[in-house]
């Protein structure tokens, strides 16, 4: 595809317009928002986009790829309407919040060919990048176990609306913690690439939001290579915190995701590695070019893997 392709963009909330002015910088020219309702943006200028109301006028303007902005309980449904129309895919996550369409799409996905791609941005971050390297390389011995600590405060989001209101905090929209977080789920799969053969989750209702689902969950995970972890997510932390940490046989390695760092401990001795001039934005800009070049060249079999990869997360986050 080239940069003049029509690239619509399901969803003009806060998501959709991070993705618009991300596509904007990149050079993309034909961007189409597809609204139920056409607002006016806070950070995007309505005049450099196509603002269309309905699916048919969509369809029309001929939109080789789709970016899924919407609340997660809409994901799936508009991902089998791209994929039926052969229109390649970059959705948020989570893909679905209770599993259902999975299967449709994948059947869809193997007639039409399209590709599926899911807003996991954490995998193009540099430093999870390099202690997966570590993790496939044995760089600091056999990784033995993980445990990561990911928490915020749900109403500091987005201070401009009420959290009540937003998709997180609403079971029938797809909300909770577990859910609304399943980033750091998806990264510890990715990372240590082993059958995961048991898991338990324990979901926390007790943080006083306003909210009608978990606002924290915990997560054990076994995997068949003998590894295991411990996920904790919340979004009632009103201090944040988002670290990963990981045991070597040889290093204790600790990711700071807000302090951009990672401290790498061997005996009697730290090293510590940072980044300069890091924005979170980018992770969504390296996703994005991504997303574009494995448009260019992938197998049907990729774009499955990538649909059962989320399906997976949103598995673990069943209690049932």
């Amino acid at each position: 595809m080239t940069q003049q392709d029509p690239v619509l963009v399901i969803g003009g909330g806060s998501i959709g317009e991070r993705h618009i002015g991300n596509l904007l910088t990149l050079g993309y020219t034909d961007i189409v928002v597809l609204r139920s309702r056409n607002l006016p943006f806070r950070t995007v200028d309505a005049s450099k986009v196509t603002i269309v109301t309905d699916w048919e006028s969509a369809l029309a303007l001929k939109p080789i790829a789709a970016f899924i902005c919407t609340p997660t309980s809409l994901h799936i449904s508009q991902a089998i309407m791209c994929a039926e129309n052969g229109i390649s895919i970059l959705a948020e996550k989570p893909l679905s919040h209770n599993g259902e369409g999975i299967d449709e799409l994948i059947a869809i996905c193997k007639e039409t060919g399209v590709y599926v791609q899911v807003g996991y941005m954490m995998r193009y971050h540099p430093h999870a990048e390099t202690i997966k390297k570590w993790i496939q390389d044995q760089t600091w011995g056999k990784l033995v176990s993980f445990s990561t600590h990911w928490g915020e405060h749900l109403p500091d989001w987005h201070p401009w609306e009420d959290y009540r209101e937003s998709y997180a905090a609403r079971k029938e929209l797809g909300g909770g913690a577990a859910l609304t977080l399943s980033h750091d789920l998806d990264l510890v799969l990715w990372m240590i690439e082993s059958t995961l053969v048991s898991h338990h989750l324990i979901q926390n209702f007790a943080s006083g939001l306003e909210v009608n689902v978990d606002s924290a969950a915990d997560f054990l995970l076994g995997f068949e290579n003998g590894v295991t972890g411990h996920v904790h997510l919340n979004f009632f932390q009103k201090v944040p915190r988002r670290e990963y940490r990981f045991e070597f046989t040889e290093a204790s390695v600790c990711f700071d995701f807000f302090k951009h760092l990672i401290e790498v401990k061997t005996k009697g001795n730290v090293e510590t590695i940072t980044m300069e001039n890091f924005e979170r934005n980018d992770l969504f800009l390296r996703q994005t070019i991504g997303f574009f070049r494995n448009m260019e060249s992938f197998s049907i079999e990729q774009s499955i893997q990538n649909i059962q990869d989320a399906a997976r997360v949103t598995q673990l986050c069943d209690p049932s």
